[in-house]
């Protein structure tokens, strides 16, 4: 059966007219991407194919273009269109901190850690560092490491806010595992990273762990 022979209410342009973007799956979001499916499959029966064997979403999407280009019902037009949706939504994230906005929503601030984060294969540490009035002077990808840590050295985080004379800091990592679940170790360098921001007078607001699903704020845990 073709798409517009389902009923009205579930097809998936009709459905997210109705109810919005956020009512689709992942498969009928992907179908609305690539248009049309493969010779014999609707969009969404191609899109579900996909995400079967090339999934989750998040593996899926993460994939450089070219290599999309060469999947099952993709093709270098729709892989390109996806790479192209992809960071869209990514740079709607970042533009409230980016354009120099007071920062009022902390899970914004979660999700731009998430954003710069989330695809890399091995642990990122980063520092978004603030102004006065929580407004981002800079985002930094401070330390590099490996599949699972990454050192980190609180007087160097400690030196940059203070070149940046930042007031606030905000900090990040990703666990490539992708759960966020904060580790002890997380939690360790978490408070060494307080206690040397503070001798500068400088305030650690919060520490976002990034893995699958939202990034998990350590400030709302109560550790910062």
């Amino acid at each position: 059966m073709h798409i517009r022979d389902w009923p009205a209410g579930e097809r998936p342009r009709e459905k997210l007219l109705a109810r919005g973007a956020g009512a689709l799956s992942d498969a009928e979001l992907l179908a609305l991407v690539l248009g049309s499916g493969l010779r014999g499959q609707d969009a969404v029966a191609t899109a579900r194919a996909l995400l079967g064997t090339h999934g989750p979403l998040r593996r899926l999407v993460e994939r450089p273009p070219a290599e999309l280009a060469t999947l099952p019902g993709l093709g270098p037009a729709r892989a390109c269109k996806l790479a192209a949706a992809l960071e869209l939504g990514q740079r709607v994230l970042a533009a409230d901190l980016e354009r120099g906005d007071a920062l009022k929503d902390p899970p914004t601030a979660g999700r731009l850690f998430a954003q710069r984060l989330r695809t890399a294969d091995h642990e990122i540490f980063a520092v978004m560092f603030l102004d006065t009035r929580h407004r981002m002077l800079a985002f930094e990808e401070m330390f590099h490491g490996t599949l699972d840590g990454a050192e980190v050295h609180p007087r160097d985080v400690a030196r940059r806010a203070l070149a940046h004379n930042a007031a606030a800091v905000l900090v990040g990592h990703n666990h490539p595992s992708g759960n966020p679940e904060p580790s002890a170790a997380d939690r360790a360098v978490t408070a060494r990273l307080k206690q040397a921001l503070a001798l500068v007078d400088v305030r650690l607001l919060d520490h976002f762990v990034v893995g699958d699903g939202p990034p998990v704020s350590m400030a709302a845990r109560g550790w910062v």
